[in-house]
């Protein structure tokens, strides 16, 4: 099996010790179960299928029962923890605690860095700002931000752009970008830290509307949509997405950071189609 910091499912780890057990020797379900002190003998295969929840109480028995000790043990409860947990706050928490134990025993978490990356709206604009800003110093480059930061807060964020690898610096202290752009880790912790800084740009969204309408474009309309449609539309978003992401990287020279929002969200609870409509009045009949 993989390194336990290499999962971020619970269900997944489980399913995985369950079938090196099975190829290995006689285990089964009912064993598994009563290892974990479960009277359902197919209370944990559930669980690996989603048709049942593996409460933070009892995710220690299991964890036990696997044979896992010390920081392992921590660690998979962890992961229970983050799988239930009720809102983001709660979940960056449970992947931050899971990283912290990792980092402590020398291990990397899947998708840390970027989790972290995306945490802060200042590593996006960082990112793209400072490689255009040779020779600048942090105040410099501070005062360019729009919000604006302190010295310390441009130069906290570059130390962590280079340390991730997410920016270089050359020996005259110009930072140059390691890739044209940052895609998501298959992870979907990383997709948490990614709302939070949507909320945080949607809050910069607002303040923008203030700006002249020749240093900023805005504009949207209400419809009424099928979910057919609604894919077709948020295909078209994805396609031009890309479009937009090639036209910004054909040159290497930048003259301002923008921020781009996509948005496609519902205004109204769903209302049944007439299909639907036509099948619950032939089934009253």
């Amino acid at each position: 099996m993989k390194e336990i910091v290499e999962y971020t499912d619970y269900r997944k780890y489980i399913r995985d010790y369950y079938e090196e057990r099975k190829r290995c020797s006689v285990f089964s379900w009912q064993k598994f179960a009563q290892d974990a002190g479960f009277s359902s003998a197919v209370f944990l295969k559930y669980v690996c299928e989603g048709k049942k929840n593996l409460s933070v109480g009892s995710a220690g028995s299991v964890a036990s029962a696997m044979g896992l000790v010390g920081f392992e043990q921590t660690y998979f409860v962890l992961m229970v923890s983050y799988a239930h947990a009720k809102d983001d706050k709660t979940k960056v928490a449970a992947f931050e605690e899971r990283c912290a134990l990792a980092n402590a025993h020398k291990m990397r978490v899947l998708g840390n860095d970027e989790f972290d990356y995306f945490k802060s709206w200042k590593n996006p604009v960082l990112r793209e700002l400072a490689p255009h800003m040779p020779g600048a110093k942090p105040l410099e480059i501070a005062h360019a931000c729009n919000p604006k930061i302190s010295a310390a807060e441009v130069t906290e964020t570059l130390n962590f752009l280079v340390k991730k690898k997410f920016l270089k610096k050359d020996k005259d202290g110009n930072y140059h970008q390691t890739d044209k752009t940052i895609t998501m880790a298959n992870t979907d912790a990383v997709p948490v830290a990614a709302r939070e800084l949507q909320r945080k740009m949607g809050e910069f969204a607002i303040k923008a509307i203030d700006l002249p309408l020749s240093e900023r474009t805005m504009s949207g309309f209400v419809l009424g949509l099928t979910e057919r449609s609604y894919e077709r539309i948020r295909k078209e978003m994805a396609d031009f997405y890309r479009r937009v992401v090639a036209i910004a990287t054909e040159e290497d020279e930048t003259e301002r950071v923008y921020r781009m929002n996509m948005q496609l969200f519902p205004l109204s609870q769903r209302l049944e189609s007439k299909k639907e409509k036509k099948i619950k009045k032939g089934e009253r009949k």
